[in-house]
């Protein structure tokens, strides 16, 4: 192992951060671990999703912004928008500084798969959510 993935495994810990209950369904909840990362955690049809809350564009609070549907576009034969639905199946994390939106179930940026927020390691025990950071 090279030394800064030594450092970067031993840095790592495991902190309590609440009940598992007090995330709400279709919303998140934002905890500060160790007072050193900020984390929010989203409860989708019963799945939780854990993300560090720092928008990969320019480090916004990403995890403080809204769960919404995703956007689908009707189009006619020209590609002028007939209709709008929005999709609440499909849900959307859209950050709060410039609109940037990332599938809630794997972090990715809607427009551009090849970004993604970072995930971070969630469990459950006894009723209780755990991170490590």
């Amino acid at each position: 192992m090279k030394p800064a993935e030594q450092e970067a495994t031993a840095a790592k810990e495991e902190y309590m951060v609440g009940p598992v209950d007090d995330v709400p369904e279709r919303d998140g909840l934002l905890v500060d671990v160790a007072g050193e990362t900020e984390v929010g955690i989203f409860k989708v049809d019963g799945t939780l999703y854990a993300y560090e809350n720092r928008c990969v564009h320019q480090g916004g609070p990403v995890c403080a912004g809204v769960l919404l549907g995703k956007t689908e576009q009707h189009l006619d034969a020209g590609g002028r928008v007939l209709s709008e639905d929005l999709d609440d199946s499909r849900l959307r994390l859209v950050c709060p500084w410039h609109g940037w939106e990332y599938d809630i179930t794997t972090g990715r940026v809607a427009h551009d798969a090849r970004y993604r927020l970072r995930p971070v390691e969630l469990t459950v025990r006894d009723g209780y959510l755990y991170v490590v950071v």
